[in-house]
C-alpha cells in the first residue's frame, strides 16, 4: 500500500502500524524518499486489508492524503510475526 501526500512528520506510521495491529494484521510501514509512505501487509482475510486500505485513505489526523495505491497477492505463508514501523528513508520501489 503506497500513501502519497502530506504523511511524513504526522505520525503516519505509527498510526498505521498501530490500526494495522488492531486489525490482526503483519508486516512493516516505512517513509519513502520521495515523501510517501509504503507498507506492506499481510492478513488471512482480505477483508481486514481492506479495512487498513480505508484507514490509509483517512490516516492520522494532521496527514493529508492524496493518493493510496494497493497492490494484492496471495502468498502460501506469511512472512511475518507482527507490523512493525521501519526508521530510515528508503528508495521507492
Amino acid at each position: 500500500i503506497r500513501v502519497r501526500g502530506g504523511v511524513q512528520g504526522v505520525f503516519y506510521r505509527v498510526s498505521a502500524a498501530s490500526a494495522a495491529r488492531g486489525l490482526g494484521a503483519v508486516g512493516w510501514v516505512r517513509n519513502l524518499s520521495d515523501g510517501s509512505v509504503l507498507l506492506l501487509a499481510q492478513h488471512a482475510h482480505r477483508a481486514k486489508l481492506e479495512e487498513l486500505v480505508a484507514w490509509c485513505r483517512v490516516g492520522p489526523p494532521g496527514a493529508s492524503v492524496s493518493a493510496v495505491d494497493a497492490e494484492w497477492s496471495t502468498l502460501d505463508a506469511f512472512s511475518f510475526s507482527s507490523f512493525e514501523k521501519q526508521s530510515g528513508r528508503f528508495p521507492p520501489p
